[in-house]
């Protein structure tokens, strides 16, 4: 508790740093900032590093291909700058098994809680911003012999399914070298893999998607399409946008961590 002070000020400076990148906008600034208060206050370095690794890849890959996915955006809820409801959205969990590990610092549930959540919204992100290097068109999950178009949700490829490998791997490889723990790398990268492929499967099930009839494209955009019409809902469940997704990305993956530690250990 000590360090609070010490970390509100560092998140502070983070998420100011961010906004003016435009990487978060103003609400997900001040998401950002109770998060990584959280994180830095009362987990310190180690729970930190695992938050700033997801933080700036996520960004930075968003930043790296953002004209490969112009023609994507339409498709898409919300731009590039996360507001609250990404932010915690796909940190929100993580930060819980952070005050999790203030409360019971001798388990191990805290941690592998914490970089299994990371480390599944890490995955989703890199599939989504990296999946639109694939030169063929995804697959629908559910239909792998149905071909969809790139940023359809529940579309998944080669390429993306790697880059979410990859991106489950960024989380897991600090997470193990913190404790020592060599099996963490696996369970943790299977654990952002699998939990990024529920993504998908909600994606694809699910979640709430609209239509646009002026441009006649399906999209998750409401209640307004990038054309400024108003869009119709089509399918999913209407409060499972987005930012519950990735929540529920994050709550899968800690719960295959959890499956998989109880068959290593």
């Amino acid at each position: 508790m000590q360090l609070l002070p010490i970390g509100f000020i560092l998140a502070i400076i983070i998420a100011v740093l961010a906004y003016l990148a435009h990487s978060l906008n103003k609400s997900g600034a001040i998401a950002a900032t109770i998060m990584g208060t959280i994180f830095f206050g009362l987990g310190g370095i180690p729970w930190a590093v695992l938050l700033l690794v997801f933080f700036i890849t996520s960004s930075a890959l968003s930043r790296l291909f953002k004209k490969r996915k112009q023609g994507l955006d339409e498709k898409f809820s919300k731009g590039h700058e996360r507001d609250a409801g990404q932010v915690f959205g796909n940190g929100g969990l993580a930060a819980a098994f952070v005050v999790i590990h203030v409360f019971y610092p001798e388990s191990a549930i805290g941690w592998v809680g914490c970089a299994a959540a990371l480390a599944a919204v890490n995955a989703d992100t890199w599939a989504t911003e990296l999946g639109v290097l694939n030169p063929h068109p995804p697959r629908l999950i559910t239909k792998l012999n149905q071909v969809v178009e790139k940023g359809t949700s529940g579309g998944i490829s080669l390429v993306g399914t790697l880059a979410s490998l990859a991106g489950a791997f960024v989380i897991a490889l600090p997470a193990s070298l913190f404790t020592g723990n060599w099996s963490l790398i696996l369970i943790i990268t299977l654990a952002g893999l699998f939990g990024s492929l529920f993504d998908s499967f909600l994606g694809a099930t699910a979640q709430a998607m609209y239509y646009c009839p002026t441009d006649k494209k399906e999209t998750e955009k409401h209640p307004l399409h990038t054309c400024g019409t108003e869009t119709v809902h089509v399918r999913g469940w209407k409060w499972l946008d987005n930012d519950w997704v990735n929540f529920a990305c994050g709550a899968f993956g800690v719960l295959i961590a959890f499956i998989l530690k109880g068959f290593l250990s």
